[in-house]
């Protein structure tokens, strides 16, 4: 009887790419290539630049393939590779603007309706200004923190802090709008 692998580990996948094995590229671009379009999506709103973004990011992430460890996961090391290609994209295409405020109070996100249409959500995140956006994304999305933020952005914390709470501000006053729209109907 012979026995038919339906999941090919991720390491099996990548010492094929590193022996060159076209086929494997593509099973490896076909299992992330969705999920990292996403990852450039909430940074980037044009859909056609984020989809050129994520392919960017896969050919630095198989340029750079045999640096890859298998420490931690393959996916994780691809979504890094993919975030620094969309801030690098955001700063080539415009300078990045971040307010700096000397104290902030960050507030948690409270919203009534927590089955939030994730459209409604991105077109939301899509309406704020790219700082705002970009840190938003990079610590509640990606988890990273503010001193990481910081150094990928060549800000201070405070200024990612600051960014982060208006982003928080700014999103709910539009929750407001559209619960007072909803109870006006």
């Amino acid at each position: 009887m012979k026995i038919i692998r339906l999941h090919t580990s991720d390491e099996a996948v990548i010492k094929k790419v590193l022996h060159g094995d076209s086929r494997a590229e593509k099973q490896l671009y076909d299992r992330y290539a969705a999920k990292m379009l996403g990852v450039c999506r909430m940074y980037i709103k044009d859909m056609h630049y984020a989809e050129d973004v994520m392919i960017q990011g896969f050919t630095r992430a198989l340029d750079n393939l045999g640096r890859f460890r298998f420490e931690g996961s393959f996916e994780g090391w691809l979504r890094r590779i993919m975030v620094r290609e969309a801030i690098d994209f955001l700063r080539q295409r415009t300078q990045l603007y971040f307010e700096d405020i000397s104290e902030v109070e960050v507030s948690p996100f409270i919203t009534d309706n927590q089955d939030m249409d994730a459209e409604l959500l991105q077109l939301l995140i899509d309406k704020l200004p790219e700082g705002y956006r970009t840190v938003l994304v990079m610590f509640a999305v990606e988890g990273y923190s503010h001193k990481e933020i910081a150094e990928m952005l060549n800000i201070s914390e405070n200024t990612s802090k600051s960014q982060l709470f208006k982003a928080r501000k700014q999103l709910q006053e539009q929750f407001g709008k559209i619960r007072r729209i909803e109870n006006e109907r």
